[in-house]
């Protein structure tokens, strides 16, 4: 897969096509001309593959990786994040530099514009450490303005912060925030879906904004104008189904058309950091976290792990082999997510993540 995450114009759409047509990337990477049309690339990805085949080598690209620490998630792993996965089109690849935790499924994005204010600058150090100190991780695009006052007011405040990047992780941009990004290498980390070596350009920024808005719960936007990137965070996240607040600001501030237009499409207002509580049920999040570290509570969510492996499990198959209510298998399904015990992989299908699963097969 890593070969091919390095060739322009294969993104994740193109992706599954290759896996539906050749089952699995790496028989993609190997094919021939043919093969590669009639799966669905265009005749310059074809000829850009053919090319990267011939001059990449795999061997130092990995070696590469390794060397500066960056650990590889895909679609297949378990510690892909769970959040992303749920998305009309995941990232097949994501290169990570610092680590994504579990924990880290309880994010909220603030994004927002480059030329801040005092007053842009003042709520988004309130909100960040807000998120901040409930637990909360925060969420953005290590860009000038909104993007590094939230980072910079997460770690301040002793939490965890990720950043997305319109580049390979290896290319931090702006090159200013280089100090910035190991700081969250250390509590959170950076992503991109971009290869090693991709350098920062203008058309990456845009697509990277739904892993942004994919991984949070909701998207803040603090200031925004009308061309702002924010907005096209905002319109990821509400077409994922996320939470889009919105701060207000004057009508006659350019940094406040974007925002002021998103309240008026629909946006929730945020006037201060009790809303994204009262919305968002903050105050339950650290009884999820600690939930997630429970072992089996009662006999219905044992009988249920039972059944699981790391094989996917439709819920109703999951239900026959339980003899359950499907109310009380999905009920069970979904607070055993929360423990961490289980997780959905798409289309009700269900795999525990449970490292002593043979304690509870039954005989």
């Amino acid at each position: 897969m890593t070969g091919l995450t390095l060739i322009k114009g294969i993104g994740a759409v193109r992706m599954q096509g290759l896996v539906a047509y050749f089952g699995d990337l790496e028989s993609a990477w190997r094919a021939d001309a043919f093969q590669l049309g009639e799966a669905g690339l265009g005749a310059k990805v074809v000829e850009r593959v053919l090319a990267a085949r011939e001059s990449v080598d795999l061997n130092q690209v990995w070696a590469k990786i390794e060397a500066q620490g960056i650990k590889i998630l895909t679609w297949a792993d378990e510690e892909y994040p769970s959040r992303l996965r749920e998305i009309e089109q995941p990232p097949p690849v994501l290169y990570v530099r610092g680590e994504y935790l579990q924990d880290d499924l309880f994010a909220v994005a603030i994004v927002g514009t480059r030329k801040v204010t005092p007053y842009g600058r003042q709520l988004t150090e309130e909100i960040a450490s807000f998120l901040a100190a409930n637990g909360i991780t925060v969420v953005s695009g290590l860009a000038r303005g909104v993007d590094a006052i939230a980072h910079q007011t997460a770690l301040k405040a002793g939490g965890r912060t990720i950043g997305i990047l319109g580049s390979g992780v290896d290319k931090i941009y702006p090159p200013e925030h280089r100090a910035l990004a190991e700081q969250m290498m250390e509590r959170g980390a950076i992503i991109s879906d971009y290869a090693v070596g991709t350098p920062p350009d203008a058309s990456n920024f845009p697509p990277r904004n739904r892993i942004i808005s994919g991984l949070s719960l909701a998207v803040v936007v603090i200031k925004a104008a009308e061309t702002s990137g924010a907005l096209i965070t905002a319109e990821f996240a509400a077409e994922q189904g996320r939470e889009v607040f919105a701060v207000p600001g004057s009508i006659f501030a350019p940094q406040s058309k974007g925002t002021n237009r998103l309240i008026q499409k629909g946006a929730l207002l945020l006037l201060t950091p009790d809303d994204l509580m009262q919305a968002l049920d903050i105050t339950r999040i650290g009884e999820h976290k600690s939930a997630r570290k429970v072992l089996p509570a009662d006999e219905t969510e044992a009988l249920v792990l039972s059944v699981l492996s790391r094989e996917p499990l439709h819920v109703d198959e999951i239900r026959n082999q339980a003899n359950l209510p499907i109310e009380k298998v999905s009920a069970t399904l979904a607070l055993m997510e929360l423990k961490g015990m289980v997780r959905q992989v798409g289309s009700m299908n269900y795999v525990s993540l449970r490292e002593d699963q043979a304690e509870y097969k039954v005989n």
